[in-house]
Formats: structure tokens, sequence, C-alpha cells
């Protein structure tokens, strides 16, 4: 009866106020997409569900009056916490026509990690150094801010060449989203941790930094010994050859490689496979 109510109520200038709405968060959580800032959202969207469900269900005073003087000083502090995202949300709004493009929600991952692999194994032989970093469910924005966008395929030829000696983008890490290699040159936050092995320098620390502040994968290539490592929570593998490594990539990551598209479009495809639904084409 209620649901009936408010229906009879809504009209047309209702409906366009609501898709306003509705399309204001929409850009909001697409501007943190991407970034650290999503999981730091999901934190405070939880805390506050929470703070309302407790003070709604118990008559907990002293908690009620807490939480209504701290609304003040959260709505303060989101614009600090989440100042890059405005920045960077800001200057698409100064772009012509970011805003009305939308993302790929078809993308297909073929042949990345045979790529990865393949320049670890001729960067190892000729003794070059190399940090690459694979992007996962955690976004690397931050630090794809600080490099050189390139945004090409994945190739080896393209590793190679950046990583090759004295190149002016030899000098940082490679961050590889999906089938993107979306930048180089890109600084990365050093681990705190102690390393015990004295062979391990900026690279491998660099390397263990990010995986331990996020849940990407990355593969470093020693310049002084041409050892490959790879890493990922903050645990780092070494001595690898190229089967190893590829062994690994796919244990890490080759989850988040399959695809990479809408999560029911995803679900529906492992269950087509597993039910032994054939393509029709044609």
């Amino acid at each position: 009866m209620d649901l009936y109510w408010i229906f009879q109520r809504l009209d047309w200038l209702s409906v366009i106020d609501i898709l306003l709405v509705a399309l204001i968060f929409y850009w909001l959580l697409f501007l943190v997409r991407g970034t650290q800032a999503v999981q730091l959202l999901r934190g405070v969207l939880i805390l506050v569900v929470l703070a309302i469900l407790i003070t709604s269900i118990f008559p907990l005073r002293a908690f009620s009056w807490l939480v209504r003087n701290a609304v003040p000083a959260l709505l303060v502090a989101i614009p600090v916490i989440f100042q890059p995202e405005l920045r960077r949300a800001l200057e698409r709004l100064g772009r012509t026509g970011s805003l009305l493009a939308l993302p790929s929600q078809d993308t297909l991952i073929e042949g990345v990690l045979d790529q990865v692999c393949l320049a670890c194994e001729h960067l190892s032989e000729h003794r070059h150094g190399a940090l690459i970093v694979l992007e996962r469910e955690t976004g690397l924005q931050e630090y794809i801010d600080t490099g050189i966008k390139i945004n090409s395929e994945v190739s080896a030829e393209l590793l190679e060449t950046i990583f090759f000696p004295n190149t002016p983008l030899h000098d940082g890490a490679v961050i590889i989203r999906q089938n993107r290699v979306v930048a180089a040159a890109c600084v990365l936050p050093l681990t705190s941790s102690h390393l015990a092995d004295r062979q391990l320098g900026l690279r491998h620390r660099a390397t263990i930094g990010v995986t331990e502040q996020s849940d990407a994968v990355a593969v470093v290539v020693s310049e002084e010994t041409g050892i490959i490592s790879i890493v990922h929570n903050g645990r780092i593998i070494r001595r690898l050859d190229g089967r190893r490594l590829r062994k690994l990539l796919d244990a890490f990551y080759q989850p988040q490689l399959v695809y990479l598209g809408p999560r029911w479009l995803q679900w529906l495809t492992r269950i087509r496979k597993s039910s032994g639904w054939k393509r029709i084409s044609g």
C-alpha cells in the first residue's frame, strides 16, 4: 500500500531528480575506481552503516551523541582523504568529452603473461634491470600518475626497449593494467621491512613495497645478477627461470586476466563452460 502511494506521487520531474542523483553517485564511484580509495571508501561506508544500525537498534545515548558529533568532522575529512581523486575529477571535467567516455566492458586478455615472461628472460640474459607490476583488484592509479603514460599493448619488444640501459624510461616501474602497458618510469613506495639479503636493491624494495600496499603481482629482474624474482603480498620468490615464472604468474594472476568484463557476464561464462554449452556462431 505504501509502495503504491509512492508511485502515485512519482512524476517525470521526480524521475529526473532520481536519475541525476544516481548519475552523480555513479561518476563518483567511477572516478575512484582503479585507485586504493575504493577500499577506503568501502571501509567508510561499512563503518557508517554499522553506526546507523547500532544507534537505531539500541538506545545508546553516549554512542549516539558521539556519532552525531563525528559526522561534521567526517564531512571535513572526506575532501582531505580523497584529495587526489577529487583533483583528477576536476581535471577530467576540464577535458572535452572525457566524462562521456565509457570504459570498455569486453576486454579479453591474450598473451600478456607470455610476453612478460619472454621479456624477463631476455632482460635476464643481458642483465638489464626491470620492474614490472601487474595490477589486479586494487587500483594503482596513484603510482601510474607518477610515471609517463604509454597506453600500449603488452609486447616483449616494448618491455625490453623500456628497460634498455640509459633510456629515459628504464629507471622506474612499468605498470600493466589488463592487456595494456599504461605507464612507465613509475615511482613506487619502498618497503620499510628489513631485508636480510643484501643483494636486494631499490628495485626489490619498491617491488615489495607496492605488493605490501596492494594485491598486485610484481616481477623484478636484477641488474647486477640477472636473477628473476616474483613478489606477491610482500613475499619474494627468487631465482626463477621462464618456465617457473610463468607457472607462478598463472597461479597469482591468471584468474584476474581471463576476463575483465562485468562480473555477471564472467559468472555466466563460467557456468557455460562448466555445463558444456557451445557457442553458436554464424
